[in-house]
């Protein structure tokens, strides 16, 4: 009887995998991100601990963040047509602006010398964390609606005032719907992190890219882009610093190796030391990390470099995953991320919708874009900027705008895997197309190689 029970009941978990119509491998992968992340989070949020909180509590807290984001993931997956996620789209670049425009309102928090959040009664909201997501979402609308010429409001417009004649020309869509979010996004973003405008601006022209949208069409706004940048940087060196000071941080981080020969110069135990002192000493920690781990790692809980990383729970989590899990976790991690930019492709593939394959493309080169950056920099391979690894590291905006991101992928990929199977039920059989009445189709071929060597002929 109870080997009955245990049949019966692993016959409802494999009925239960198997009725998951969305794509089974990005399944396991989220599974294994939120699995290392569970872990890593409890073992490498020491220097979170206070008088008021233990590691316990922190550890509950991340197991509260898993169940909204496998939540959020949920719902995103049982929406059930593309529309919807078309029609929500299509607002990303007025939540990103908003987001962005709240920042310099009493709402902002200041992070880390910038302000970077949003302060919504007891939910503090990263901005740029936000704004990736929804940026990259509504890009693909935008791509699709300018494909299919389906912008209401400017051939609205064009049509009823002769004036405005100007919108209904692809040109002018394309700046107004597309690029001039872009540029309003990246200069929104530049108040508070250079490297993070880099980035998520480069997200989206490769966005647009995988849209569809001409290599020579993109030129003229990326100068623009260009042009803006330079603008920018002006107005940071006459203004003394004091707007766009990112600049002032992006430019000390690049000339990190001028800090290593200043250091020396310094008396030890002076501010001016301990000041120098920290802005190296991530970075070398986390290569030391790195080091340390060798194939396979000091074992979980096992880090000494969480001790002297103040970031090593966030902005340093793959360096603390080899550390304690070796070389091997760390190629696990980095299969992972490809793997899910394999699978994306596959999706594309199948999708024969034009905002299905730029968003799944673009939301796949966002979270696996973002890993590869976030490897780099633990690798000591550029500076320092801030990109969390997607799913893994702590931080609760990080974890719950990606598992949207995830969501609706799995969503997509259910939609079409369905079109796909409805298509081949609906179609009429190869085999019944060329006369063919033997169902078996190895059958059929086994009488076709004997009519060809001559045993099916009449004798």
């Amino acid at each position: 009887m109870a080997e009955e029970k245990d049949t019966q009941k692993k016959s409802w978990f494999w009925n239960f995998i198997d009725n998951i119509q969305g794509d089974k491998v990005i399944l396991i992968i989220i599974a294994m991100l939120i699995l290392f992340s569970i872990v890593t989070i409890f073992s490498s949020t020491s220097m979170l601990a206070d008088s008021r909180t233990s590691r316990l509590d922190i550890f509950k807290e991340q197991m509260v963040t898993v169940a909204v984001g496998t939540g959020l993931i949920a719902i995103c997956y049982f929406i059930p047509r593309i529309w919807i996620f078309r029609a929500l789209s299509q607002l990303g670049f007025l939540v990103s602006i908003t987001f962005l425009a709240l920042l310099h309102t009493p709402l902002g928090v200041e992070a880390n010398g910038a302000v970077r959040a949003v302060q919504l009664g007891p939910i503090q909201v990263h901005a740029y964390e936000v704004t990736k997501v929804a940026m990259v979402l509504y890009l693909a609308w935008a791509i699709h609606a300018y494909k299919n010429d389906s912008f209401k409001i400017a051939n609205w417009l064009s049509s009823r005032f002769p004036r405005m004649a100007f919108l209904a020309k692809p040109g002018w869509k394309r700046m107004i719907y597309i690029f001039l979010p872009v540029l309003a996004v990246c200069v929104g973003i530049l108040f508070g992190s250079f490297s993070s405008t880099m980035f998520i601006g480069g997200i989206m022209f490769i966005t647009i890219l995988i849209g569809g949208i001409k290599f020579k069409d993109i030129i003229p706004p990326a100068i623009a882009c260009i042009a803006v940048a330079c603008l920018c940087a002006g107005i940071y060196l006459v203004s003394d610093g004091k707007v766009f000071g990112r600049f002032g941080t992006a430019i000390s981080r690049m000339t990190m190796d001028e800090r290593h020969r200043d250091i020396k110069e310094l008396r030890p135990g002076s501010e001016e030391f301990q000041k120098a002192l920290d802005a190296i000493k991530q970075p070398a920690s986390a290569k030391i990390a790195i080091h340390d781990g060798g194939l396979f790692g000091k074992g979980p809980g096992n880090s000494t470099q969480k001790y002297t990383v103040p970031l090593m729970f966030s902005d340093y989590m793959f360096s603390f995953i080899i550390e304690e899990y070796g070389l091997a976790g760390g190629i696990v991690v980095i299969m992972l991320y490809v793997s899910l930019l394999a699978r994306a492709s596959l999706i594309v593939r199948a999708c024969d919708n034009e905002f299905a394959k730029t968003a799944v493309a673009g939301l796949a080169v966002l979270i696996s874009g973002q890993a590869l950056m976030h490897m780099f920099i633990n690798a000591d391979l550029g500076p320092l900027t801030g990109q969390t690894l997607p799913m893994i590291s702590h931080g609760k905006s990080s974890f719950f705008v990606f598992s949207i991101a995830f969501g609706v992928l799995l969503s997509i990929s259910k939609m079409a895997k369905a079109k796909i199977k409805k298509e081949e039920e609906e179609s009429e059989p190869l085999v019944e197309g060329l006369g063919i009445q033997d169902d078996n189709v190895q059958d059929t071929l086994s009488e076709l190689d004997d009519f060809e060597s001559g045993k099916g002929l009449p004798s």
